[in-house]
């Protein structure tokens, strides 16, 4: 199995993840969304991206969003990497293959410009004038095949922002060290503590002393007023309370983005007081606690493959256990060191 990622099983086609899946046992997922932790540093880890850069990357993050049709839950874009939180929705029916050309070069409009539209729409065009049929759902296939897929979405943004990059810098080559890591993470609970893990990233650095300061990050645009990090945020907590109190709580959260905001607040300041009484007395013993941790460098939110309650984890475990040796009975790893009721894939 890759160490840098793990898929979600009830997303994967028969067979692309290495093994073969119990299709019973997948039936209760269908439909489910996947979520995951992303991260991708620079080649070097030169330390590269001015304020200028993170604002690039930022628009660049928006726009395939929306063509991906992925959601940003969280993000923070430092001077030499990025994390991003991810919501990826199970691929409709058919994958798209469905949509009109029409729906289909509406969708493009948002990625690309008059004139590169136009050639697609004329082409397009050209395929069902000559009743070319199967050429052109090929055409329409380059364009649905990176749509509501993790791999696809991360791969076209990070060239996408290369090229600019590149060319700003009057450089060639990669930027980027490596493919990017991923963790997948249940929603809720573990979801919340990955997105302030995220936020908490240039506090963690020492390049500001609140995350509301930092431009960059979900938690500092959703304070500003920016709406896409605000319904990111909402989503992460209405997630939690749909966890805690049921739908009720769930919806009138969703409703409200000031609710949704002071409740994530909450979780931040517990892991800056956290930080602050372990600063105050000399430095914090084992166990740690779930706020403390969020404030500290965690190898299980970059390298655990799948972060969640033991039931998650033993469950993604169960579906993809051919990937595993013969000797491991079941998924769920404590994190040590720390008090919480998450578990990793990997023993950390």
């Amino acid at each position: 199995m890759p160490k840098s990622r793990y898929l979600a099983p009830w997303q994967q086609v028969k067979g692309e993840g290495g093994g073969e899946l119990d299709p019973e046992a997948l039936v209760a997922l269908r439909g489910k969304p996947a979520i995951y932790h992303c991260i991708s540093r620079v080649v070097d880890r030169r330390f590269v991206f001015g304020d200028a850069e993170k604002e690039q990357f930022l628009s660049y993050l928006r726009v395939y969003e929306r063509f991906c049709q992925v959601r940003v839950l969280a993000f923070c874009v430092m001077s030499n990497h990025f994390h991003l939180l991810l919501e990826v929705p199970s691929p409709p029916e058919g994958r798209g293959r469905d949509w009109s050309d029409q729906k289909l070069l509406d969708h493009l409009s948002g990625l690309y410009g008059r004139r590169d539209l136009g050639k697609i729409r004329w082409q397009l065009e050209q395929f069902r004038k000559l009743k070319a049929h199967q050429a052109a759902e090929e055409f329409r296939e380059s364009f649905l095949c990176r749509m509501w897929d993790l791999s696809q979405f991360m791969k076209t943004l990070k060239q996408r922002f290369t090229r600019w990059f590149n060319r700003q810098h009057d450089r060639q080559g990669t930027l980027w060290e490596a493919r990017f890591k991923s963790v997948l993470v249940e929603d809720g609970h573990a979801a919340r503590t990955v997105a302030a893990y995220i936020d908490l990233n240039p506090v963690r650095a020492g390049m500001v002393e609140d995350p509301q300061a930092y431009r960059w990050s979900s938690y500092g645009e959703a304070t500003a007023g920016r709406k896409p990090a605000r319904e990111g945020i909402q989503r992460v907590m209405v997630e939690s309370a749909g966890a805690w109190g049921g739908e009720g709580q769930a919806a009138e959260m969703l409703l409200s983005w000031r609710k949704a905001l002071r409740a994530y607040r909450e979780i931040l300041d517990g892991a800056l007081r956290s930080g602050a009484a372990a600063q105050a007395e000399g430095e914090a013993t084992p166990p740690l606690t779930e706020a403390g941790m969020i404030l500290k460098r965690m190898r299980h939110f970059a390298d655990g493959l799948v972060i969640g309650s033991a039931a998650f984890v033993n469950q993604a475990f169960r579906l993809t256990r051919d990937r595993f040796g013969p000797n491991r009975k079941n998924g769920a790893r404590e994190m040590r060191g720390v008090t919480t009721a998450l578990c990793s894939m990997r023993d950390l």
